[in-house]
């Protein structure tokens, strides 16, 4: 059974390596010259599955409004007449309530926590060390109420069997000492000890050796065109160098999943959240925090990978505008100088944006497509391809191989921009 992977990412050769495994002969396509450079390569490296609340909730809408009159929240949006995103934006807003959040998020956080174990097994198998840390995450909180309401909001997935501590602040310096140095000052945080964070471009590059030694195709460098139909079949995909055959095909593009499924009916409802991300070389490791996490007030997030620290903050809605400006930093600058001072050059350091494709409900798309047999999808992750990759790739493959995949799998079905 020949199966044609379309993108590189996390999420892509993740699904390479499942359908390897399972015996198929597997060909990965994408334009990049490497795998993991687009989302893969600039996330925090948080593998959270406590920190999975749907973005569309009761609160989004004022954030959303405050935004458009020059505040600095953290989810934003530049107005825009595109059709696709005003489409987008009328089904997020449809789910902004308390129910559709609570049925999103717990059907992520099970997604995540499947995918979390599988990424164990899968690391061990193999042997990858992608700069994992399993001591946990940390949610900070710098004033005691928004603690408690942050404890409350979490009720939800503590019922749901997450593991969550409340840390005022001599419990968080016993977590993590960097804490013990900061200039702001903090109520304490929640500890979510499950959680863990890594290197996901790192884990991406060397699951991609691993694939090659089990005789993976790799057609690096290649531009996904337009998928061509016979019927309710998919018959072969056309790319800038040539057109490639195969018995079934899986897009999973990320952000650019809703271009090439287009070709062929499919009108995807995914939508690129600009984010911004830092990397710093550590002057002082012991000064840096040994855990990743999130500042629950600035958003701010960031994960230790070796002797560097990756920060990431803010999710802007530009559409597919990848530019960046020194002010888009300021909040990863300003918290990382607050909460660990003297652990490295914050005004220094690489600065990247890059997407993350956004479902407007926030569950990934992973199933069979409706109009053609042999065309799957596992795509639209959001800010949580890393966390879901291996989950949602194994679950995939579950679905093509016939089986009925070991969660449930209602919440990810194949949906489309509705009109």
């Amino acid at each position: 059974m020949r199966t044609i992977v379309v993108g590189g990412g996390v999420v892509g050769i993740t699904t390479a390596y499942y359908l390897a495994k399972e015996g198929h002969e597997v060909v990965v396509i994408d334009k990049a010259t490497d795998v993991g450079t687009e989302a893969t390569a600039v996330n925090a490296g948080l593998i959270a599955p406590a920190h999975c609340f749907a973005w569309a909730s009761p609160a989004a809408p004022k954030m959303l409004v405050r935004s458009l009159f020059g505040e600095k929240t953290s989810i934003r949006v530049k107005p825009s007449l595109n059709p696709r995103f005003l489409w987008w934006g009328m089904q997020f807003m449809r789910e902004c309530t308390s129910e559709r959040a609570a049925i999103n998020t717990l059907a992520k956080m099970h997604l995540c926590d499947y995918s979390q174990t599988k990424l164990k097994e899968l690391s061990k198998t193999e042997d990858i060390d992608y700069q994992g840390v399993d001591k946990g995450l940390l949610y900070l909180y710098r004033d005691a109420q928004e603690l408690e309401l942050g404890m409350m909001k979490m009720k939800l997935l503590i019922d749901n069997g997450q593991k969550l501590d409340q840390l005022d602040m001599k419990g968080l310096a016993a977590v993590d000492p960097a804490f013990a140095n900061s200039k702001v000052e903090l109520a304490g945080a929640i500890h979510a000890p499950n959680d863990g964070s890594g290197n996901s471009q790192l884990f991406t590059q060397k699951l991609m050796e691993v694939l090659k030694r089990m005789g993976v195709e790799f057609q690096l460098g290649t531009t996904a065109k337009a998928f061509v139909a016979d019927g309710n079949k998919i018959t072969r995909l056309k790319t800038d160098k040539g057109d490639f055959i195969a018995d079934n095909f899986v897009l999973a593009m990320g952000v650019w999943s809703p271009f090439l499924s287009r070709t062929v009916g499919q009108n995807l409802p995914v939508y690129p959240a600009k984010g911004f991300s830092m990397t710093f070389d550590l002057k002082d490791k012991a000064k840096a925090p040994e855990l990743g996490g999130v500042d629950e007030k600035t958003l701010v997030a960031w994960s230790p990978m070796g002797d560097k620290i990756r920060i990431s903050s803010t999710a802007m809605f530009s559409g597919f505008d990848k530019s960046h400006k020194p002010e888009d930093f300021e909040a990863i600058r300003g918290t990382a100088s607050e909460l660990w001072p003297d652990a490295a050059d914050w005004q220094a350091g690489s600065m990247t944006a890059g997407f993350r494709p956004m479902t407007p409900d926030g569950p990934p798309i992973i199933g069979k497509g409706k109009k053609h047999s042999n065309l799957f999808y596992n795509t639209g992750h959001g800010h949580m391809g890393w966390t879901m990759s291996c989950g949602s790739s194994a679950a995939i493959v579950d679905i093509i191989a016939g089986r009925t995949p070991e969660i449930d799998m209602d919440a990810f079905v194949v949906r489309s921009i509705r009109k």
